[in-house]
């Protein structure tokens, strides 16, 4: 599979297991998820609350939104998140009453880490025990020297942010003692109902690493089956913890529903326990996802 940083994925074949894959079947273990479409300022964002409601009506396990502040040019493949994710999921939380909801992923150097933890722990409040806050360290080098942010440093700034934002939603107030985001003083409102799980996106030695230290979740993007196997691997061997692991595919239209599901077996397969698809653009991503929970078993 060939990718776009950042954005969404490619089709490649699935693996070849040498028996023709059945056109209906479930995903072996894996839960299918949906990577909502936010590729377009000029679109109706009600259109996204209302394709969250079919997801859920579909059997979908959870939604996800992508994220990007302030991109060097439009809004599209390459760049989603035209309409602010965590305030957007909000909305998906107002009319949805399962279905799980995460970033994928809100590029967090990018962010007030206090006012993530405000942000995801009201929301978590909102949709008890649905929300996950789905994190990397971005790729974009021109988005970080717009907003006059430190592109070299921004691994650190996100390890230093995860274990603030985790302080904040467990502890409550301060002392929080490292160096970026130290304080001494001040209380913290509101607790989550339960931790919030962190998703760690990336397929990067760094993202690995991060996802070892303090996610719960790891999502990779834009690799085949047989290399997100290894990338798993490599994962397990920097931890002992359980930790979720997932894939991101793509599917915008060219290929049918059927072979799009025999990918997602193959990543099931390989060890993922979720496979999030991206149906490609809005117009046509209602029918695009019917069509897939359809071949793959769902029970909406």
């Amino acid at each position: 599979m060939t990718t776009i940083p950042g954005g969404p994925t490619r089709p490649h074949p699935a693996a070849d297991t040498g028996l023709p894959a059945p056109e209906t079947a479930p995903l072996a273990g894996a839960r299918a998820q949906v990577v909502l479409p936010d590729e377009s300022a000029d679109a109706d964002p009600r259109r996204i609350l209302d394709l969250a409601r079919r997801a859920e009506e579909l059997g979908y396990d959870a939604v996800w939104l992508p994220d990007h502040l302030l991109p060097p040019a439009e809004y599209g493949p390459v760049y989603g998140g035209a309409h602010e994710p965590l305030v957007t999921l909000a909305a998906v939380a107002a009319v949805t009453g399962r279905i799980r909801l995460g970033t994928s992923v809100l590029v967090l150097p990018l962010r007030d880490p206090f006012l993530v933890a405000k942000q995801t722990a009201t929301l978590e409040r909102l949709a008890p025990g649905r929300v996950v806050l789905g994190v990397g360290a971005g790729w974009e080098a021109a988005e970080f020297a717009a907003l006059g942010a430190d592109f070299t440093g921004r691994g650190a700034r996100t390890d230093d942010a995860l274990r603030l934002i985790r302080h904040l939603h467990t502890v409550g107030r301060g002392p929080f003692e490292e160096t970026r985001y130290a304080f001494r003083t001040g209380v913290f409102a509101p607790i989550p109902t339960a931790p919030v799980p962190v998703m760690v996106g990336g397929v990067s030695d760094a993202a690995l690493r991060r996802a070892a230290r303090f996610g719960d979740i790891w999502q990779s993007v834009g690799l085949p089956p047989e290399t997100f196997r290894t990338r798993l691997a490599a994962l397990r061997a920097h931890t002992s913890r359980r930790i979720e692991a997932g894939a991101r595919l793509s599917w915008p239209g060219a290929r049918r529903a059927a072979d799009v599901a025999a990918e997602a077996r193959a990543f099931a397969a390989a060890g993922a326990g979720h496979v999030a698809v991206w149906f490609g653009p809005l117009d046509g991503f209602d029918d695009r996802m019917t069509a897939f929970a359809r071949t793959a078993g769902l029970g909406g």
